[in-house]
Protein backbone atom coordinates (compact mmCIF):
# COMPACT_ATOMS: atom_id res chain seq x y z
CA UNK A 1 0.00 0.00 0.00
CA UNK A 2 2.84 2.38 0.89
CA UNK A 3 4.78 1.64 -2.31
CA UNK A 4 1.63 2.10 -4.38
CA UNK A 5 1.04 5.46 -2.75
CA UNK A 6 4.61 6.61 -3.47
CA UNK A 7 4.05 5.81 -7.16
CA UNK A 8 1.03 8.14 -7.09
CA UNK A 9 2.93 10.98 -5.39
CA UNK A 10 6.32 10.87 -7.13
CA UNK A 11 6.72 11.38 -10.89
CA UNK A 12 8.92 8.35 -11.63
CA UNK A 13 8.45 8.61 -15.43
CA UNK A 14 9.92 12.12 -15.31
CA UNK A 15 12.95 10.84 -13.37
CA UNK A 16 13.48 8.11 -15.98
CA UNK A 17 12.99 10.51 -18.91
CA UNK A 18 15.63 12.89 -17.51
CA UNK A 19 18.17 10.04 -17.54
CA UNK A 20 19.14 10.56 -13.90
CA UNK A 21 21.70 8.30 -12.25
CA UNK A 22 20.96 7.97 -8.54
CA UNK A 23 22.81 6.60 -5.53
CA UNK A 24 20.94 5.29 -2.49
CA UNK A 25 22.21 4.57 1.03
CA UNK A 26 19.67 3.00 3.44
CA UNK A 27 22.32 2.69 6.19
CA UNK A 28 21.63 -1.05 6.60
CA UNK A 29 18.16 -0.07 7.80
CA UNK A 30 14.43 -0.15 7.23
CA UNK A 31 14.43 1.55 3.80
CA UNK A 32 16.34 -1.30 2.14
CA UNK A 33 14.36 -2.38 -0.90
CA UNK A 34 12.16 0.71 -0.98
CA UNK A 35 13.64 3.80 -2.68
CA UNK A 36 16.03 1.84 -4.91
CA UNK A 37 13.49 -0.81 -5.89
CA UNK A 38 10.93 1.81 -6.88
CA UNK A 39 13.51 3.64 -8.98
CA UNK A 40 14.81 0.47 -10.68
CA UNK A 41 11.25 -0.74 -11.38
CA UNK A 42 10.72 2.56 -13.19
CA UNK A 43 13.83 2.04 -15.32
CA UNK A 44 16.03 4.52 -13.46
CA UNK A 45 19.80 3.84 -13.26
CA UNK A 46 20.31 3.32 -9.52
CA UNK A 47 23.04 1.87 -7.30
CA UNK A 48 22.86 1.07 -3.59
CA UNK A 49 25.45 0.98 -0.79
CA UNK A 50 25.01 -0.65 2.64
CA UNK A 51 22.28 -2.89 1.27
CA UNK A 52 22.73 -5.78 3.70
CA UNK A 53 21.35 -6.53 7.14
CA UNK A 54 23.78 -5.35 9.81
CA UNK A 55 22.44 -5.01 13.36
CA UNK A 56 25.55 -2.94 14.25
CA UNK A 57 24.91 -0.46 11.41
CA UNK A 58 28.54 -0.51 10.34
CA UNK A 59 29.73 0.18 13.89
CA UNK A 60 28.34 3.72 14.13
CA UNK A 61 25.01 5.50 14.45
CA UNK A 62 22.86 4.90 11.33
CA UNK A 63 22.48 8.62 10.67
CA UNK A 64 22.65 10.13 7.16
CA UNK A 65 24.94 12.96 8.24
CA UNK A 66 27.64 14.59 6.10
CA UNK A 67 30.63 12.75 7.65
CA UNK A 68 29.02 9.30 7.27
CA UNK A 69 28.17 9.50 3.56
CA UNK A 70 31.63 8.91 2.08
CA UNK A 71 30.80 5.53 0.53
CA UNK A 72 27.76 7.04 -1.15
CA UNK A 73 29.95 9.89 -2.46
CA UNK A 74 32.56 7.43 -3.76
CA UNK A 75 29.90 5.48 -5.64
CA UNK A 76 28.43 8.69 -7.07
CA UNK A 77 31.83 9.77 -8.35
CA UNK A 78 32.51 6.38 -9.96
CA UNK A 79 29.10 6.22 -11.65
CA UNK A 80 28.81 9.96 -12.37
CA UNK A 81 25.53 10.10 -10.45
CA UNK A 82 23.37 13.23 -10.45
CA UNK A 83 22.18 12.87 -6.85
CA UNK A 84 22.64 10.68 -3.78
CA UNK A 85 19.79 10.00 -1.36
CA UNK A 86 20.04 8.38 2.07
CA UNK A 87 17.81 7.43 4.98
CA UNK A 88 18.59 6.72 8.63
CA UNK A 89 18.09 3.37 10.35
CA UNK A 90 14.32 3.58 10.70
CA UNK A 91 13.92 5.62 7.48
CA UNK A 92 12.20 8.64 8.98
CA UNK A 93 15.12 11.04 8.38
CA UNK A 94 16.97 11.85 5.17
CA UNK A 95 20.40 12.88 3.91
CA UNK A 96 20.96 14.30 0.42
CA UNK A 97 24.22 14.60 -1.54
CA UNK A 98 24.34 16.89 -4.57
CA UNK A 99 25.94 16.06 -7.92
CA UNK A 100 29.30 17.58 -6.92
CA UNK A 101 29.44 15.69 -3.59
CA UNK A 102 28.13 18.57 -1.48
CA UNK A 103 25.95 17.57 1.46
CA UNK A 104 22.70 19.53 1.25
CA UNK A 105 21.70 20.38 4.78
CA UNK A 106 18.10 19.50 5.70
CA UNK A 107 17.09 23.15 6.16
CA UNK A 108 17.75 23.74 2.47
CA UNK A 109 16.06 20.54 1.31
CA UNK A 110 12.80 21.47 3.06
CA UNK A 111 12.90 24.94 1.49
CA UNK A 112 13.73 23.60 -1.99
CA UNK A 113 10.95 21.00 -1.89
CA UNK A 114 8.49 23.60 -0.61
CA UNK A 115 9.28 25.84 -3.58
CA UNK A 116 9.19 22.88 -5.99
CA UNK A 117 5.84 21.52 -4.77
CA UNK A 118 4.20 24.94 -5.01
CA UNK A 119 5.52 25.24 -8.57
CA UNK A 120 4.83 21.69 -9.75
CA UNK A 121 1.61 20.83 -7.88
CA UNK A 122 0.09 24.29 -7.57
CA UNK A 123 -0.56 23.71 -3.86
CA UNK A 124 -0.86 26.88 -1.81
CA UNK A 125 -2.57 25.83 1.40
CA UNK A 126 0.27 26.65 3.83
CA UNK A 127 3.70 25.55 5.02
CA UNK A 128 4.82 24.24 8.42
CA UNK A 129 8.22 24.45 10.11
CA UNK A 130 9.60 24.25 13.61
CA UNK A 131 10.80 27.44 15.28
CA UNK A 132 14.41 26.21 14.90
CA UNK A 133 14.18 25.66 11.13
CA UNK A 134 15.52 28.11 8.55
CA UNK A 135 13.73 31.38 7.88
CA UNK A 136 14.34 30.77 4.18
CA UNK A 137 10.98 29.04 4.44
CA UNK A 138 9.44 32.20 5.93
CA UNK A 139 10.80 34.22 3.01
CA UNK A 140 9.45 31.72 0.47
CA UNK A 141 6.04 31.70 2.16
CA UNK A 142 5.93 35.48 1.84
CA UNK A 143 7.09 35.28 -1.79
CA UNK A 144 4.43 32.71 -2.72
CA UNK A 145 1.77 34.43 -0.53
CA UNK A 146 1.29 31.26 1.50
CA UNK A 147 0.38 31.02 5.19
CA UNK A 148 3.27 30.10 7.50
CA UNK A 149 2.79 27.87 10.56
CA UNK A 150 5.76 28.01 12.96
CA UNK A 151 5.56 25.25 15.56
CA UNK A 152 7.47 24.07 18.63
CA UNK A 153 10.16 21.45 17.94
CA UNK A 154 8.60 18.00 17.56
CA UNK A 155 7.12 16.50 14.41
CA UNK A 156 3.77 15.80 16.08
CA UNK A 157 2.92 19.48 15.59
CA UNK A 158 3.68 19.24 11.86
CA UNK A 159 1.72 15.99 11.69
CA UNK A 160 -1.42 17.69 13.02
CA UNK A 161 -1.15 20.32 10.27
CA UNK A 162 -0.83 17.58 7.63
CA UNK A 163 -3.85 15.72 9.01
CA UNK A 164 -5.87 18.94 8.86
CA UNK A 165 -4.64 19.56 5.25
CA UNK A 166 -3.29 22.97 6.24
CA UNK A 167 0.16 22.66 4.64
CA UNK A 168 1.93 21.78 1.39
CA UNK A 169 4.94 20.50 3.30
CA UNK A 170 6.18 20.52 6.86
CA UNK A 171 9.68 19.98 8.16
CA UNK A 172 12.28 20.28 10.86
CA UNK A 173 15.99 21.12 10.55
CA UNK A 174 16.80 17.73 12.08
CA UNK A 175 15.97 16.11 8.70
CA UNK A 176 12.32 15.25 9.09
CA UNK A 177 9.62 16.15 6.59
CA UNK A 178 6.36 15.02 5.06
CA UNK A 179 3.94 16.49 2.57
CA UNK A 180 0.26 17.01 1.83
CA UNK A 181 -1.86 13.85 1.27
CA UNK A 182 0.88 11.68 2.80
CA UNK A 183 1.65 10.17 6.21
CA UNK A 184 1.61 12.72 9.09
CA UNK A 185 5.01 11.47 10.23
CA UNK A 186 8.61 12.06 9.15
CA UNK A 187 9.38 10.12 5.98
CA UNK A 188 12.95 9.99 4.68
CA UNK A 189 11.94 7.92 1.65
CA UNK A 190 9.54 10.51 0.20
CA UNK A 191 12.09 13.28 0.88
CA UNK A 192 14.79 11.62 -1.22
CA UNK A 193 12.48 10.63 -4.07
CA UNK A 194 11.01 14.14 -4.34
CA UNK A 195 14.54 15.56 -4.51
CA UNK A 196 15.20 13.25 -7.47
CA UNK A 197 12.00 14.46 -9.12
CA UNK A 198 12.91 18.12 -8.57
CA UNK A 199 16.35 17.61 -10.16
CA UNK A 200 14.80 15.72 -13.09
CA UNK A 201 11.98 18.15 -13.81
CA UNK A 202 13.97 21.33 -13.33
CA UNK A 203 17.04 20.04 -15.13
CA UNK A 204 19.28 21.60 -12.50
CA UNK A 205 21.28 20.30 -9.56
CA UNK A 206 20.01 21.06 -6.05
CA UNK A 207 22.91 23.47 -5.56
CA UNK A 208 21.91 25.42 -8.67
CA UNK A 209 18.30 25.50 -7.48
CA UNK A 210 19.40 26.82 -4.08
CA UNK A 211 21.38 29.65 -5.71
CA UNK A 212 18.24 30.61 -7.60
CA UNK A 213 16.23 30.64 -4.36
CA UNK A 214 18.79 32.99 -2.82
CA UNK A 215 18.45 35.33 -5.80
CA UNK A 216 14.67 35.19 -5.44
CA UNK A 217 14.27 35.80 -1.70
CA UNK A 218 17.74 36.47 -0.20
CA UNK A 219 20.49 34.28 1.27
CA UNK A 220 20.18 32.28 4.48
CA UNK A 221 22.99 30.41 6.26
CA UNK A 222 21.82 28.28 9.22
CA UNK A 223 23.82 26.37 11.81
CA UNK A 224 23.18 24.25 14.90
CA UNK A 225 25.57 23.79 17.84
CA UNK A 226 25.26 21.72 21.03
CA UNK A 227 26.97 22.80 24.24
CA UNK A 228 27.30 20.61 27.32
CA UNK A 229 26.80 22.50 30.56
CA UNK A 230 27.86 21.94 34.14
CA UNK A 231 25.00 21.99 36.64
CA UNK A 232 26.17 25.40 37.84
CA UNK A 233 26.29 26.91 34.34
CA UNK A 234 22.94 25.32 33.48
CA UNK A 235 21.28 26.87 36.53
CA UNK A 236 22.63 30.33 35.67
CA UNK A 237 21.74 29.98 32.01
CA UNK A 238 18.20 28.78 32.80
CA UNK A 239 17.72 31.99 34.73
CA UNK A 240 19.18 34.01 31.87
CA UNK A 241 16.68 32.49 29.43
CA UNK A 242 13.88 34.25 31.31
CA UNK A 243 15.32 37.64 30.36
CA UNK A 244 14.06 39.82 27.50
CA UNK A 245 17.25 41.30 26.02
CA UNK A 246 16.82 44.38 23.84
CA UNK A 247 20.43 44.32 22.67
CA UNK A 248 22.70 41.34 21.99
CA UNK A 249 26.40 42.18 21.63
CA UNK A 250 25.62 45.22 19.52
CA UNK A 251 22.71 43.67 17.62
CA UNK A 252 19.29 45.20 18.15
CA UNK A 253 16.67 42.60 19.12
CA UNK A 254 13.56 43.30 17.05
CA UNK A 255 11.44 40.37 18.24
CA UNK A 256 11.46 37.72 20.97
CA UNK A 257 9.70 34.42 20.25
CA UNK A 258 8.98 31.85 22.97
CA UNK A 259 7.24 29.18 20.90
CA UNK A 260 9.93 26.77 22.09
CA UNK A 261 12.92 27.98 24.10
CA UNK A 262 14.14 31.54 23.48
CA UNK A 263 14.38 32.85 19.90
CA UNK A 264 15.89 36.28 19.30
CA UNK A 265 15.24 37.89 15.92
CA UNK A 266 17.48 40.82 15.05
CA UNK A 267 16.93 43.93 12.97
CA UNK A 268 18.93 42.52 10.03
CA UNK A 269 16.68 39.37 10.01
CA UNK A 270 19.41 37.17 11.45
CA UNK A 271 18.30 35.16 14.48
CA UNK A 272 19.28 32.63 17.09
CA UNK A 273 17.34 30.22 19.25
CA UNK A 274 18.30 28.53 22.53
CA UNK A 275 16.65 25.26 23.61
CA UNK A 276 17.61 23.34 26.72
CA UNK A 277 17.51 19.56 26.43
CA UNK A 278 14.97 17.91 28.69
CA UNK A 279 17.06 14.75 29.10
CA UNK A 280 20.68 15.90 29.46
CA UNK A 281 22.66 19.03 30.53
CA UNK A 282 22.90 20.33 26.96
CA UNK A 283 21.75 23.54 25.30
CA UNK A 284 21.03 23.48 21.57
CA UNK A 285 21.79 26.71 19.76
CA UNK A 286 20.32 27.41 16.35
CA UNK A 287 21.59 30.48 14.49
CA UNK A 288 21.10 31.94 11.03
CA UNK A 289 22.49 34.93 9.16
CA UNK A 290 22.65 36.35 5.64
CA UNK A 291 26.30 35.43 4.99
CA UNK A 292 28.85 32.89 6.27
CA UNK A 293 30.94 35.64 7.90
CA UNK A 294 27.94 37.09 9.74
CA UNK A 295 26.91 33.58 10.80
CA UNK A 296 30.38 33.07 12.31
CA UNK A 297 30.08 36.26 14.35
CA UNK A 298 26.55 35.43 15.49
CA UNK A 299 27.34 31.86 16.55
CA UNK A 300 30.40 33.08 18.49
CA UNK A 301 28.25 35.64 20.30
CA UNK A 302 25.62 32.98 20.97
CA UNK A 303 28.22 30.77 22.67
CA UNK A 304 29.63 33.71 24.65
CA UNK A 305 26.17 34.54 26.04
CA UNK A 306 25.83 31.02 27.46
CA UNK A 307 29.10 31.06 29.40
CA UNK A 308 29.41 34.77 30.35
Amino acid sequence: MYLARLKEIVDFPAIKKAGLRIGFDPFWGAARGYSDSLLRDSGVDTFTVHDIRDVMFGGHAPEPDDHLLEELRTGMKEKKAHIGIATDGDADRFGIVDEDGTFMQPNYIIALLFDYLVESRGWKNGVGKSVATTNLINALAKHHKIELHETPVGFKYIGELIKADKIVIGGEESAGLSIRHHVPEKDGVIAGLLCCEAVACRGKSLGQQLKELFVKVGSFYPQRDNFRLTEEVKAKFTEKLRQEPKDFYGRKVSEIVRTDGLKLIFADNSWLCYRLSGTEPVVRVYSEAGSPSELGKLSSAAKQWIFD
